[in-house]
């Protein structure tokens, strides 16, 4: 067999033992995706059969996502009047962030203590991301840089349950940093703030990390708090 026949015989057979993706797991990545990135704005009415027809998917599995993204806060039904993507008032944006710095220290302290070396260098990617999205002014590349900041945190978390509540969170909130985008000061301070975390888990210093991430989100609370109410 030729290098490139047995190089085909691997990859068929990676295909073969993949399991396929449900398509109700696709048409949820690709529908939290469209909030999150604001092509389907808050308040938005949401339809199985439009829903259907632009994810080419079929109802079913549309219809499972739309079930799972309502658990997670993203979507709103109102049972016999309306599907809707989920606006939330001043109020309900300040108690997920009151959640996440409740849960989102833990996260840092506990990978001050476990975190492996590729997950330090795709964190310092995230930052150095948002440090480049900054000098060229682009706020949407910066958001979604720092939404993969804490991704990366809650993802190489030892405690996955904890991992999986924090992202969930996290997600209810993540559209407002592109509907309602922070100025270039804040910008430069939030990236800051994560780089003092990142450097807390290189020194191994859990208390600091803990630290560090609550000064963040406290901050992150300040400048939300101050933007939603100055509109």
């Amino acid at each position: 067999m030729t290098q490139s026949e047995d190089h085909h015989s691997n990859l068929n057979e990676h295909l073969v033992s993949s399991p396929p993706r449900l398509l109700s797991e696709v048409a949820y990545e690709r529908i939290k995706e469209a909030i999150r990135s604001s092509d389907l704005e808050p308040g938005q009415p949401l339809s199985e059969k439009k829903l259907s027809s632009m994810l080419g998917i079929s109802r079913t599995p549309i219809r499972v996502a739309i079930q799972q993204l309502a658990q997670e806060g993203l979507i709103q039904i109102i049972p016999g009047r309306a599907v809707t993507v989920a606006s939330l008032s001043v109020q309900e944006v300040m108690n997920a962030i009151h959640v996440r710095a409740i849960l989102e220290p833990e996260i840092a302290r506990l990978a001050a203590a476990s975190i492996s070396a590729v997950g330090l260098d795709a964190l310092r990617s995230a930052i150095q991301e948002m440090e480049a999205a900054i000098e060229k002014d682009d706020r949407t590349t910066w958001a979604q840089a720092d939404s993969r900041f804490h991704e990366i945190l809650s993802a190489t978390s030892s405690n996955k349950l904890l991992g999986e509540m924090v992202l969930q969170v996290r997600n209810r909130i993540s559209y407002l940093s592109l509907v309602n985008p922070t100025d270039q000061k804040r910008m430069r301070a939030c990236t800051e703030e994560h780089r003092q975390v990142v450097d807390a888990i290189v020194a191994r210093d859990s208390q600091a990390a803990e630290q560090s991430m609550r000064d963040h989100l406290n901050k992150l609370q300040d400048s939300f708090f101050h933007r939603l109410t100055h509109i």
